[in-house]
């Protein structure tokens, strides 16, 4: 396992973060423990979840683990999420002061700490002002409930904004943000990465295996049947299976992630979390697991070393696709500019 710092950070953290959506649901409690254990062994050191997971059942789950690992549970960074609904009243959602205070103590109560490191709001709310979500931020960093805080799942003028506003208050300001990123979804490299190296945040890359495509567990035109997650439901959101099928660049993709994996007799998720742990930016990629098996394969992908021509040839047939204007070849070339001059 390497090494980075959680943004711009003192903390270093696990390239690989072990993501814990699995946890009471798709993973009972001792499956859940279990990756836990094997992940901690690998030498990871960085946990992510969030309130809604399981409706806390995640949180409670690695509380427990927690408790009953206290000399491992001291080398752990754990970070969690607020923002989603976790009840039906008008106020039990949104970063507003109300609800954030309330579920951040809900979710201490439930991992069974005092303080978490990393709290992430879990999207943009549109309702509450940016300063008062940044205000009690920097209030809980001031109380010692969190040591730094993050978001998930903003556009990149969002994030610049919320780093603006926190400049000018003078609040602790973030140092992650959480998005979607693997080789099939790459459109957060117009805007969000930008940002995000402006800001000198890190980037948590979150389904980095496009929910199994890029496993190599499905083939062209063949519905997905049997145990996975499109076999039980292929419509199942942004990783739907008829739209992805139906578009050439995935199979694209798919075929060069097969090669490479061939070429290092690997397998094709270690290849693809490869190639995202040395993209810009990024600080922690984070593993989703249902079985020990499948975490340890993903957990293989530290030791992969891909050559300056795979990373090329993987980085090139996964090119997000773009009009020619604002982030297609004429938006871009008016974005550089030739040091000596000229027309």
């Amino acid at each position: 396992m390497q090494y980075r710092l959680l943004g711009t950070s003192g903390t270093a953290v696990s390239t690989h973060c072990l993501g814990t959506m699995t946890f009471g649901a798709e993973a009972d409690e001792t499956t859940s423990g279990e990756i836990l254990t094997t992940f901690v062994e690998h030498g990871g050191t960085f946990v992510d979840t969030a309130d809604v997971y399981s409706a806390g059942a995640s949180e409670e789950i690695i509380g427990r683990w927690l408790a009953a690992h206290p000399t491992d549970a001291r080398q752990l960074v754990v970070a969690t999420k607020g923002r989603f609904p976790t009840g039906d009243g008008p106020n039990d959602l949104g970063l507003s002061r109300r609800h954030l205070r309330d579920a951040l103590d809900a979710s201490l109560r439930r991992l069974g700490v005092e303080h978490v490191d990393l709290y992430q709001m879990h999207a943009w709310d549109a309702l509450t002002p940016v300063e008062e979500t940044l205000s009690f931020l920097d209030d809980v960093v001031a109380a010692g409930k969190i040591s730094y805080y993050g978001f998930s799942n903003y556009l990149g003028w969002q994030l610049t904004k919320a780093v603006h506003v926190a400049r000018a208050h003078r609040f602790a300001r973030p140092v992650t943000l959480q998005p979607q990123y693997n080789l099939l979804v790459r459109d957060i490299e117009h805007e969000v990465v930008p940002a995000a190296l402006d800001a000198g945040m890190g980037l948590l890359p979150w389904s980095p295996l496009a929910g199994g495509w890029l496993t190599g567990k499905y083939t062209r035109d063949a519905p997905p049947e049997g145990a996975t997650r499109l076999g039980e439901n292929p419509q199942r959101g942004m990783e739907a299976w008829e739209a992805r099928n139906a578009d050439d660049r995935t199979w694209r993709v798919i075929d060069v992630v097969r090669e490479t994996a061939q070429a290092h007799d690997a397998t094709m998720s270690q290849v693809a979390l490869s190639w995202l742990g040395q993209r810009p930016a990024v600080t922690s990629v984070i593993l989703g697991a249902r079985t020990v098996d499948q975490l340890v394969d993903n957990l293989a992908a530290a030791d992969l070393r891909l050559t300056d021509d795979e990373l090329a040839h993987l980085t090139d047939v996964s090119a997000p696709v773009a009009d020619d204007y604002p982030y297609g070849a004429p938006g871009v070339a008016q974005r550089e500019r030739n040091l000596t001059g000229g027309r």
